[in-house]
């Protein structure tokens, strides 16, 4: 998924060493990604920037696109960072410039490193189906492998979470003792969880990481903070287990949780780096077609424009507001 704002904010972040079991509720925000597609955007937030490593949610749909193209993202980079694409409705098409092409459907998670550098694309085929709904996350790669060689890797088959008043998959990391396989870089955690009407149901979790709840569809009290759809419950450190509750129709809930990022992180546009000077050149390279961007399909093909950088370098940021 590309971020499409025309005057996207810098995003420097980084996670405190003492971040408590506090509880704050961020509600999304709307934006448009190109002229086809609105997403609600949570993450990054002003309050929270980060859970874990995951610096990116936009929650898209459900959509009436019987009438419509669907999800046109045509091929734009990436850098410094994982995509992670779930989707509950519709299909989309993943292109990349490794050569992957790959459907994106409901219950099959996709993940894409881009790590030194990778363009790709997404978008609705043509004889679509006529709803699309669907999460993209992205997850910021530490040092050690930021610059790692790009990869994709794609999950049909991710292990199941059965627990009374409560199904699901975990998608990424562990919850309650059930794991998935899918590639990782840094303690996270992700499922997608569905609950019974006025279930109440407690999970075990790891004491280490922060959490967050953003709720897809219905209603749900996370940890005793009642939450509603495009609404993301963040939870600090100091938990051993997280109790969630459904509203009286039931709740679609996306569990995040990591070991807080500690690495200082610049995020704009679709990069991730370290400094304003190197999204800079990033950006630089992606506008000359430089090697560390090869083609999805060839150098025709359409594509993203960066928008301009800022004319000045914004203050540092950290992963949370101050006194929040």
């Amino acid at each position: 998924m590309s971020d499409l704002e025309r005057l996207p904010p810098e995003y420097r972040c980084t996670a405190g060493p003492d971040a408590g079991p506090e509880e704050l509720l961020l509600t999304a925000r709307k934006v448009w990604l190109g002229k086809t597609t609105e997403v609600a955007r949570v993450l990054p937030d002003r309050d929270v920037r980060m859970v874990g490593a995951w610096c990116f949610l936009d929650h898209y749909g459900p959509e009436d696109i019987s009438s419509g193209p669907g999800m046109q993202v045509w091929a734009h980079p990436h850098t410094g960072l994982q995509t992670v694409s779930w989707l509950l409705e519709g299909e989309i098409e993943h292109r990349d410039s490794l050569g992957s092409r790959a459907p994106v459907r409901p219950g099959e998670l996709n993940i894409m490193t881009a790590g030194h550098g990778i363009v790709h694309s997404e978008l609705s085929p043509p004889d679509h189906a006529p709803r699309l709904h669907g999460l993209q996350l992205w997850v910021a790669l530490p040092a050690e492998h930021r610059d790692t060689a790009p990869r994709f890797d794609a999950y049909a088959d991710l292990p199941a979470l059965r627990r009374p008043g409560v199904t699901g998959r975990v998608l990424v990391g562990e919850l309650d003792g059930v794991a998935s396989p899918a590639v990782h870089f840094s303690g996270l955690c992700a499922a997608d969880l569905t609950l019974d009407a006025g279930a109440e149901v407690s999970l075990a979790v790891e004491a280490a990481y922060e959490y967050g709840v953003f709720v897809v569809v219905g209603d749900a009290t996370v940890a005793g903070t009642a939450a509603t759809v495009d609404q993301l419950v963040y939870l600090g450190r100091g938990r051993d287990g997280l109790t969630l509750r459904a509203g009286v129709e039931g709740a679609r809930v996306l569990v995040l949780g990591g070991e807080p990022f500690t690495e200082e992180i610049v995020m704009w546009w679709n990069f991730i780096g370290r400094s304003h000077e190197e999204v800079a050149a990033f950006r630089a390279e992606w506008e000359s077609r430089a090697d560390r961007f090869p083609a999805v399909v060839d150098r025709s093909e359409k594509v993203m424009e960066a928008p301009p950088m800022p004319t000045v370098a914004l203050r540092p940021r950290p992963a949370r507001r101050a006194g929040r």
